[in-house]
């Protein structure tokens, strides 16, 4: 199966470099490229793609708005394409608010190519958090500033089981499923129907805002 990727970047060097690297797998096909984010948005609304990669400053309409736009369309838009943002910076607060949004993970630009070509094969997958130590030492330095939440989300805990919390946990510490799986002495399907459920019980989309949700309801706390 071919993964549909589209480019949204102000630099055009940019844009050029990393379509060229994409298009050179036979599993990719950037099927189309952007300067900012509300042609972005346009875009992705006429090609559907399956993931977006988005800078996150640009002109007219920044990558945090349009990530927005995308993830949480207006009545009637049922394309949801995943996204993956591109960043100069490790720890920014528009690739945090991203992540709250729904975004799958970050990428710096000055990444190795490889990395480049797994984080849309990882984000397409909905597996697993792109760069899951970087990801959540930049949610951690975020929670830090913000107390936990003690309203609707830390409520939104209880509709889990003990089971699910626990699973919640490692997910929120970066742990795989297979990591998981021999932590809880578990099969590592079950561990992915544990992950499924905690997602649908929280009505989350996926695993990078289960760990903001973790975070922000004080189920982890930074530096645990």
């Amino acid at each position: 199966m071919t993964t549909r990727v589209i480019i949204v970047d102000d630099q055009a060097m940019v844009r050029a470099v990393f379509a060229a690297l994409l298009a050179a797998q036979s599993d990719i096909d950037v099927v189309g490229e952007a300067p900012d984010g509300a042609q972005g948005v346009e875009l992705s609304r006429r090609t559907h793609p399956d993931v977006v990669l988005m800078d996150v400053r640009m002109p007219e309409m920044d990558g945090l708005e349009a990530a927005r736009r995308l993830l949480e369309p207006a009545p009637g838009v049922t394309h949801r394409p995943r996204v993956l943002m591109l960043t100069t910076f490790d720890v920014d607060d528009y690739v945090y608010e991203a992540l709250r949004a729904g975004a799958s993970g970050f990428l710096l630009k000055n990444a190795p190519p490889a990395d480049l070509i797994a984080a849309v094969r990882v984000v397409v997958s909905g597996d697993a958090l792109l760069a899951p130590s970087v990801t959540r030492r930049l949610i951690a330095d975020f929670a830090k500033q913000r107390p936990a939440a003690r309203g609707k989300p830390a409520l939104r805990l209880k509709a889990l089981t003990e089971r699910e919390t626990e699973v919640l946990t490692l997910v929120a510490r970066g742990r795989s499923n297979a990591e998981i799986a021999q932590t809880l002495v578990l099969a590592e399907q079950t561990v992915k129907t544990h992950v499924s459920r905690v997602l649908t019980k929280l009505d989350l989309r996926d695993r990078a805002q289960a760990v903001v949700f973790a975070y922000e309801s004080g189920l982890v706390a930074p530096g645990e």
